[in-house]
């Protein structure tokens, strides 16, 4: 009987052993799935310009903490996909975000009441000046998925800032960043702009109806100025870059100039 029992102790002693290194794999492999596996870091861009992200409403868990993800646009017009923010203002970026797709179900489909056109979407869009610091990149592989993370702590916040515009016009608006000659200015409130029966009057006016309705956005009715167009923004209070000229302009548009 003693024989037997001794035996059903050493039986049951392997099974136990079994089951803890079957676990230990298990929760080895679920970590090596989660663990980023990073190449070096790189420079993306041209020594000059403007690059922009802009974040789509995603997140992803990086290093422990939330990152929001979206794409760059270098200042050449291509644009890098599955791109993380890490780093400073990551959560500003996402808390912005949500700033704008709050406002976007509260007024996109409202008539403008003073050009009577349907208001559309608007886009946050966070741009760094490439003269100063380029965008260090660090490709990473997460789950399977390649990721190109932003390292935002390495860039110097003077060369940071925060827009919103028309969804449709985020490439545009990064171009006409980085044409020679465009500056920025601001509407005044009699403007004839905002009457435009049109996109530009439109967005003119709902960059200051955002304005209105949200702590994270500091002032609307701001255009980039372009030999034969304007492109109407708003400007986040944070990230506020001071190195870049479009985050305070100082002149003031007039349609007759």
């Amino acid at each position: 009987m003693f024989v037997c029992l001794v035996g059903v102790m050493g039986a049951l002693k392997y099974v136990i052993i079994g089951v803890v290194i079957a676990v230990v794999v298990v929760i080895a492999l679920v970590l090596l799935l989660h663990t980023p596996h990073r190449a070096p870091v790189q420079y993306v861009g041209s020594p000059s310009g403007y690059e922009a992200f802009v974040p789509n409403g995603q997140t992803i868990n990086y290093d422990g903490h939330t990152d929001p993800v979206g794409d760059l646009i270098l200042p050449n017009g291509t644009t890098i996909q599955n791109v993380v923010w890490d780093g400073q203002y990551a959560n500003t970026i996402i808390q912005n975000h949500n700033q704008i797709v709050q406002l976007n179900s509260q007024f996109v489909g409202q008539i403008d009441p003073i050009n009577h056109q349907p208001y559309v979407p608007q886009q946050d869009v966070y741009v760094i000046d490439a003269n100063n610091s380029q965008v260090p990149i660090q490709q990473t592989t997460i789950g399977g998925q390649t990721y190109y993370v932003i390292d935002a702590n390495n860039i110097n916040p003077a060369d940071i800032a925060g827009f919103y515009t028309y969804q449709g016009w985020v490439t545009n608006f990064v171009e006409a960043m980085n044409t020679p000659g465009t500056y920025a200015a601001v509407l005044p409130g009699n403007s004839p702009v905002f009457q435009w029966e049109n996109l530009t009057g439109t967005v003119a006016y709902q960059t200051m109806l955002y304005e209105q309705y949200s702590p994270s956005f500091s002032s609307g009715g701001v255009v980039l100025v372009l030999p034969n167009k304007i492109i109407p923004y708003g400007i986040t209070y944070s990230p506020s870059g001071s190195a870049i000229s479009f985050d305070s302009p100082s002149q003031v548009y007039s349609f007759s100039s």
